[in-house]
């Protein structure tokens, strides 16, 4: 489960089936899987309620640590790159003339103005990545550093009436920043540069010289 669910959603239930296979849980089960109450709850809601059985019952944290490396590993790439791609081709002109032109602070470039816009639509995915990188998570971190690679690609052109018509260049940009984030940080976390591997590379082929260089650049003492 992706896109910055609440540890507490991803873990809920299978927290329970795993648990359950131990003597003196199936109450537990009970509780997580078949209350109403439990499963109506918002996602902060789910968080503290995890948070405060964790602290009750500290010998639960080495499963739901276990449980969370297995939830967070599993990244569905495709995924990934359809979102990136709904949301960067969410904003429209509409949505650009509200920002550019004359303003009470002064004129905006609709260039610049498209590219902020637009800034703001991988932004989650680009934590998310983040997030992966620092806790060593490879394997997640390179899928989705290709997948946001991928939604981008699939930008490129922009589109009828899109902000994306006026900053041609930040698919481009956009992903050689993903890959330089996932090179750089790995680097300094891990003290070994994380690349994309060429077959998920091999997805946008136009854009593969200029990954590689982005990789080697990073990984240049």
């Amino acid at each position: 489960m992706r896109g910055g669910e609440s540890l507490a959603i991803a873990l809920a239930l299978p927290l329970s089936v795993e648990l359950g296979r131990n003597a003196g849980q199936r109450d537990l089960i009970i509780v997580l899987t078949h209350d109403k109450v439990l499963e109506r709850l918002q996602p902060e809601e789910r968080a503290r309620v995890l948070s405060s059985l964790l602290e009750r019952q500290p010998e639960l944290v080495a499963k739901a640590r276990q449980i969370a490396r297995a939830v967070v590993k599993d990244v569905d790439l495709e995924g990934v790159a359809e979102e990136v791609e709904w949301v960067l081709r969410l904003p429209d002109l509409d949505d650009l003339q509200g920002r550019a032109g004359r303003t009470r602070w002064g004129y905006v470039d609709p260039t610049d103005a498209a590219c902020e816009l637009l800034d703001e639509a991988p932004a989650p995915f680009l934590d998310e990545m983040k997030r992966d990188i620092e806790l060593g998570f490879e394997k997640a971190a390179t899928s989705i550093c290709a997948g946001i690679i991928l939604g981008l690609y699939r930008c490129r052109g922009g589109g009828s009436d899109l902000a994306l018509d006026w900053a041609p260049d930040f698919p481009a940009e956009t992903a050689k920043e993903a890959v330089a984030i996932l090179a750089r940080e790995s680097s300094q976390g891990h003290h070994r540069v994380w690349c994309v591997p060429d077959a998920l590379v091999a997805r946008f082929p136009e854009w593969a010289e200029m990954i590689r260089r982005e990789s080697e650049r990073q990984s240049a003492p």
